[in-house]
């Protein structure tokens, strides 16, 4: 392989570890990684994300290189609305998590009565327990990695197809690109689940608070996304 195709296969791999900070990367991971309780498992959301991310980049690169078929603007807006969609989901099941980890409703009975009724009540710091109310499918971050992949695949054809002299050199320039985002993703993974990891044993309240946080930055960042697509949409 000559120089100056290893020279664009390095800098494809330092553009996609460059991509993995995106501000609308960092926040989804983020908010997934909110409810982490260890750095191996924050650490594989980053890579899930980047296998999603990667494979539909893949996809499109056969589709753009292999077949020639073009990628119309307004799919590529509306993947990107998608993902501002997905980002707004995200914040809001990670605040409904915060709630119903706050306040939980539990049938008792009585000795002295023949009847039994719900009883509402906040949980004491040292009283917090796990409940599994998220629907987990829809918090996959390869399929939130999908999404992102389908966002920016647009724009990252143009570059391979600016780039590299044959199909075969932008396939492989892409699953170089997309190493290189797994690895960046990973490391942001693993650097932003730290504090959800360490308040989760040592102050579970502050720990609530951090991810209501981040759920609330993910549906601003969402619905802030949105508008702007759509009004690129109608322009």
């Amino acid at each position: 392989m000559e120089i100056g195709m290893l020279s664009i296969l390095g800098a494809g791999f330092l553009i996609g570890m460059k991509h993995a900070l995106d501000a609308d990367h960092v926040v989804a991971v983020s908010t997934i990684v909110s409810e982490s309780k260890s750095l191996r498992r924050a650490s594989a959301v980053g890579v899930r994300w980047g296998i999603g991310h990667t494979s539909t980049l893949f996809l499109a690169g056969l589709l753009v290189l292999g077949l020639g078929i073009k990628i119309p603007e307004k799919i590529s807006l509306s993947m990107e609305f998608a993902v501002g969609l997905v980002l707004l989901w995200l914040g809001v099941s990670t605040i409904g998590g915060y709630l119903v980890n706050k306040v939980h409703a539990h049938r008792h009975e009585h000795d002295h009565e023949h009847s039994s009724h719900l009883h509402f009540h906040y949980h004491k710091e040292s009283e917090m327990h796990e409940h599994e109310h998220k629907p987990k499918v829809f918090r996959s971050p390869m399929l939130i990695g999908m999404v992102h992949g389908l966002a920016g695949s647009g724009a990252l054809m143009l570059l391979v197809l600016s780039t590299v002299s044959s199909p075969l050199a932008g396939l492989l320039y892409i699953m170089i690109f997309g190493l290189g985002s797994t690895a960046g993703m990973l490391i942001i993974s693993t650097l932003v689940s730290m504090p959800f990891v360490v308040t989760a044993t040592y102050a579970q309240k502050v720990n609530r608070y951090i991810s209501l946080a981040a759920g609330s930055i993910s549906v601003l960042a969402g619905i802030l996304m949105m508008i702007n697509i759509a009004a690129e949409m109608m322009a």
